[in-house]
């Protein structure tokens, strides 16, 4: 028997360890399925696959507010949603700024994005299945000098909903894309993290005092 860890370097074995630990399903539902970089390393595909923008034919169209699924229907779904926001100037550009924004997508406003957070967990947890699992991807982030634990909030509305925190993996990275004005401004550590949390509709109390 091999120990399951709570880092890694590779988001398919973490995926696959959320499984084997909390899931007595593969991942059933991908609402925000992308290019499918989730499936490239042995993890099966999921029945159910809905992007805002499908790039394969057997993607549907869907927003992850307002899914074509039914209530308590899943067991697992999985959630990578956009983790930034700017509605800078750079974004028009055909350049090198703004990498990370111009790869992920992005909202305008710190506010719409947190505020998506909040509305797909509700939709999840409509769609989930009592004790069923949401594996959330998720990153924390700086901007314009603030600190927001993205992390913290999601965990923090997820369990006002009725979610319980069931475990939280961190995904290690050995390199992060960083403009020459983020090393000569840096005021934070830049982060070389992400994390994938593991949220139970379940409930269940957790009393620290």
């Amino acid at each position: 028997m091999r120990l399951i860890k709570s880092i890694s370097y590779s988001q398919h074995d973490i995926i696959n360890n959320i499984l084997k630990l909390h899931c007595n399903s593969d991942i059933e539902l991908d609402p925000t399925y992308g290019n499918g970089n989730f499936y490239r390393g042995k993890v099966k595909e999921p029945k159910f696959k809905f992007d805002i923008k499908p790039k394969f034919a057997d993607v549907i169209a869907s927003e992850v507010t307002n899914l074509p699924i039914k209530n308590d229907s899943i067991s697992t779904a999985i959630f990578d949603p956009p983790f930034l926001a700017t509605k800078g100037k750079s974004l028009l550009m055909d350049d090198d700024s703004n990498k990370i924004n111009k790869r992920f997508g992005v909202f305008d406003t710190e506010k719409e994005l947190f505020r998506f957070y909040i509305d797909s967990l509700k939709e999840f947890y409509r769609v989930l299945k009592q004790k069923g699992i949401l594996i959330f991807k998720c990153q924390d982030k700086i901007s314009s000098s603030t600190q927001y634990m993205s992390h913290v909030f999601i965990i923090n509305e997820a369990e006002k909903l009725g979610f319980y925190t069931k475990d939280l993996f961190v995904l290690l990275s050995k390199h992060r894309i960083v403009a020459n004005w983020q090393l000569k401004n840096q005021k934070n550590a830049r982060k070389f993290h992400s994390y994938f949390l593991v949220l139970e509709k379940n409930k269940r109390e957790v009393r620290y005092i």
